[in-house]
């Protein structure tokens, strides 16, 4: 669908107000976006940023758009966090998969809350893969991710789990951690806690849901109905 002629022209237009203007600009995105040239989807996961001996939520939103090739992290990103962009691209790759060449933005939220730490690796690669379509970001809603990714896709443990459970049991949802922190994760929570395989796991792809469950009893019902089909297996000793 092309803009309107009309609407085009007055745009072009020399004389008119400033406000008038900015209206038709607007309109002129909108008209963009629902014409397909540059709607763009964003993919969210949750995980935690930790102060003192406090979890508090972060929200990883990833956006894959038209543009020149780059992968930028905002949201007061430290240095380990910034660094997090090339595991996750190292770990992608040793699935057989390539960053696509648009302009990749993963925005931690709130942004001017400080984000340190490896443990964003894990939830910034979910939401790069549900952006591109690999995984449904849907499935993750009621979960909380945290772990660090070696360059063969691995997630191996990072600081701050056990904080992250307590933080997922308050808010009554989830928690994906390493498959090495599970049992630490279970102690100090209620709540299912997925002690996660390497992402490069059939278990990760669109048509396989995490299998790797497990809860403080044997067999417990997840909570959202998305994960009812799942099939629960003791993973933790």
């Amino acid at each position: 669908m092309h803009m309107p002629k009309v609407l085009l022209g007055m745009i072009l237009r020399r004389g008119c107000e400033p406000a008038f203007r900015s209206t038709f600009v607007w309109l002129a995105v909108i008209t963009r976006a629902n014409s397909g040239w540059g709607l763009t989807l964003v993919a969210l996961v949750k995980t935690v940023a930790y102060l003192g001996l406090e979890a508090r939520s972060v929200e990883v939103q990833c956006s894959v758009a038209p543009g020149l090739p780059k992968f930028n992290i905002v949201g007061l990103a430290d240095k380990a966090v910034g660094e997090s962009k090339e595991r996750v691209r190292a770990a992608l790759s040793s699935m057989g998969l390539a960053l696509p060449p648009k302009r990749i933005t993963i925005n931690l939220s709130p942004a001017d809350l400080p984000k340190e730490g490896s443990h964003y690796d894990l939830p910034i690669a979910l939401a790069l893969l549900a952006a591109m379509g690999v995984t449904d970001a849907e499935q993750l809603g009621d979960w909380i991710a945290v772990g660090e990714l070696a360059l063969d896709a691995r997630i191996v443990p990072s600081p701050g789990v056990l904080l992250a459970a307590i933080h997922a049991s308050e808010q009554e949802i989830g928690l994906i951690c390493p498959r090495a922190q599970g049992s630490e994760a279970r102690w100090a929570s209620e709540v299912p806690v997925c002690a996660a395989c390497p992402i490069r796991s059939r278990a990760w792809s669109k048509a396989n849901r995490p299998v790797a469950i497990s809860s403080r009893s044997k067999g417990r019902k997840l909570q959202s109905a998305r994960w009812k089909s799942l099939r629960q297996a003791d993973t933790i000793s």
